[in-house]
């Protein structure tokens, strides 16, 4: 660049009709910067920056993404029972699928004592100022809980929902059991 601009201030102090030719080679120049600069700045960084520890449904559940490459989506949801058997008990429900493309995100979950999650919607910024403010991303859609009873018989149902990233030095809320 600076070579170029140099052959253009001699090229115009000698009097060579070059300044359209300079021009030419700055517009090239700049525009190959904008080439170089598009392939740097991914949008699967940015895509990564949504992997953490979120909210769930009920205090001290929680949902644990992590962004791969490609757009892959792992993680899991840890979560209190609500049926007869599991009752207050933590289970863990690990991701079956994942997929996060641009803020578009979707997974379901492995069913766990007759349960299983899936969640279509978006990852975006939230309410939280700074990097490693709670609420910072969210998780913002519609969670369907599919329930299927003994004869296999499965009842869906859908919220909307929001799920807050915790802060940064925090993890969920501590489970008082007694």
């Amino acid at each position: 660049m600076m070579k170029t601009i140099r052959f253009c201030l001699i090229a115009c102090l000698v009097g060579i009709g070059v300044p359209v030719l300079c021009a030419q080679e700055n517009k090239d120049s700049s525009q190959s910067k904008d080439k170089s600069a598009d392939k740097t700045s991914q949008p699967a960084a940015e895509d990564r920056s949504y992997s953490g520890m979120y909210s769930f449904r009920k205090d001290g559940e929680f949902l644990q993404l992590t962004v791969e490459d490609g757009g892959a989506v792992t993680g899991f949801i840890s979560r209190y029972g609500d049926g007869e058997s599991d009752k207050g008990a933590f289970l863990d429900q690990f991701f079956k699928t994942g997929k996060i493309d641009g803020s578009k995100l979707t997974f379901t979950t492995e069913i766990v004592h007759g349960v299983a999650f899936e969640f279509r919607g978006t990852a975006e910024r939230g309410e939280g100022k700074n990097p490693g403010d709670e609420a910072y991303f969210v998780l913002r859609g519609t969670l369907t809980e599919k329930v299927s009873d003994a004869s296999k018989k499965v009842t869906s149902h859908s919220s909307p929902v929001v799920f807050k990233l915790f802060p940064q030095e925090a993890g969920p809320a501590p489970v008082v059991r007694q």
